[in-house]
């Protein structure tokens, strides 16, 4: 699966580490707004097909949910969003954490989305690639096709 991100995540490293904060909200919608708003724009430009949105694990913490709001972004015609349908069991967090403890504490994800559609994944931040290759096998069993995957940043790049 082709991974596509925005920004280096040491470039951004300050407002990424706001995400559970309201001041994250208001940083989230603006690097939303002028990263995922004009590449999905750009996208329809060359692509008409109708696509879907799925976002990991958009579940509320303080208030809101910081990958929600990169998905809604994206909305426009031609482009469903499918909400909080790729969710995670296990709520493990990850942050600072091997690839060796990562495939040791999956994310057990559940898709309640629809089926047999083709989807852009979406996550704030890609370091191992481990979350997103579960993702991806998850929606695979219910006949999801991924396209490709964006991120705001890349911990390797």
């Amino acid at each position: 699966m082709e991974v596509y991100s925005f920004f280096k995540y040491q470039n951004i490293e300050d407002l990424l580490l706001t995400k559970h904060t309201p001041q994250g909200y208001i940083l989230y919608r603006a690097l939303a707004s002028f990263t995922f708003k004009p590449f999905m724009e750009e996208f329809l430009k060359h692509d008409n097909r109708e696509v879907y949105v799925v976002g990991i694990d958009e579940s509320v913490k303080s208030g809101y949910s910081h990958v929600a709001l990169l998905t809604s972004a994206m909305r426009r015609e031609g482009v469903k969003v499918e909400y909080a349908s790729l969710l995670a069991t296990n709520q493990v967090n990850y942050s600072g954490k091997s690839l060796a403890y990562r495939l040791k504490n999956p994310r057990e994800f559940i898709y309640r989305g629809r089926k047999d559609i083709e989807v852009i994944l979406v996550d704030d931040i890609i370091t191992t690639g481990t979350t997103l290759k579960e993702a991806e096998d998850v929606l695979s069993k219910s006949g999801v096709t991924v396209l490709f995957s964006l991120t705001l940043a890349d911990v390797k790049v």
